[in-house]
């Protein structure tokens, strides 16, 4: 009986482990944060496991390669920076057991880019989602970014068009649009389209003495699959800043998949019932027995 038990345990156990996914040890607070100059604005990044022992952050300015900031090893009290961030006091890692957070003070516009956690083990390094930080200048009250979301629930296969206006200053430089995209899982935000100027997309106000003009930029996406699924960001980088919009999220879903899932939970839920019927039949049975020795 206690062989049967143990048995039926142990298979279970087997099928809990295959119905369900291991979760990444790395939990980095992603998606798009927003400081004005002059912040303080902590990055945070938890680490869940037991194996890691040296842990990282990188910046990625847009359009460039990620730069090392820090590195710190488990058991150490405080980080080593690198290149521009030696020496900065405005850099700083508050590091403790699973936790690796990255403080930046007194922020600048050059600190507009996305951040990753790292962490390392033997030959594996694994990242973060990532977390782009959008540094707001004092010229920001003369942009706006102004995103619409998706009305309709989309299924794959099926055709949006995002949208974005812009209202910005006419400068010399001009301004160049871009769509960062931000899925779901272990996908990273990234840019995945780039505008450039396009004057023949903008409209000139009409008051009088007024340098400011209203442009408006689509991003069609056709024949979507689950892999477009994710939220889109518009931004727009004139007069030496770059400001971003609030995102459009865009959920796609399949019905049938809808369906498995909830088929998955209900025999887990089962499964979880008939286990714990099981034990506690067994602990009763094992009782009686001592019971009636005794």
């Amino acid at each position: 009986l206690i062989y049967f038990c143990k048995t039926f345990s142990f298979v279970l156990f087997i099928v809990y482990a295959l119905a369900g996914t291991e979760p990444s040890a790395i939990q980095q607070e992603s998606g798009l944060m927003s400081a004005n100059v002059g912040d303080t604005m902590v990055l945070q990044c938890l680490y869940k496991g037991d194996m890691a022992m040296h842990f990282s952050w990188y910046k990625q300015p847009f359009r460039e390669k990620p730069h090392l900031i820090s590195t710190i090893y488990k058991y150490d009290k405080y980080a080593t920076f690198y290149h521009e961030f030696k020496d900065n006091p405005r850099f700083s890692v508050q590091s403790s057991n699973g936790v690796n957070h990255l403080s930046i003070s007194d922020i600048k516009g050059s600190d507009s880019a996305t951040y990753y956690c790292g962490s390392a083990h033997s030959n594996v390094v694994e990242f973060g989602k990532g977390t782009i930080l959008n540094v707001k200048g004092s010229e920001s009250n003369s942009m706006s970014v102004l995103q619409h979301p998706v009305s309709e629930s989309v299924q794959p296969g099926y055709s949006v068009t995002l949208n974005c206006t812009i209202h910005t200053e006419t400068c010399a430089g001009g301004h160049s649009v871009y769509w960062f995209r931000h899925g779901s899982g272990e996908s990273r935000p990234g840019i995945i389209y780039t505008h450039g100027d396009r004057s023949d997309q903008c409209e000139k106000s009409s008051e009088a003495g007024s340098h400011t003009q209203r442009c408006v930029y689509n991003l069609p996406k056709r024949n979507l699959s689950l892999s477009d699924d994710g939220t889109y960001y518009c931004a727009v980088a004139s007069c030496g800043e770059i400001l971003f919009g609030d995102g459009t999220k865009l959920d796609i879903h399949d019905g049938d998949i809808q369906v498995a899932t909830e088929v998955d939970m209900r025999i887990l839920v089962l499964l979880s019932i008939i286990r714990t019927g099981v034990l506690l039949c067994c602990l009763t049975i094992i009782f009686l027995i001592y019971l009636i020795r005794k």
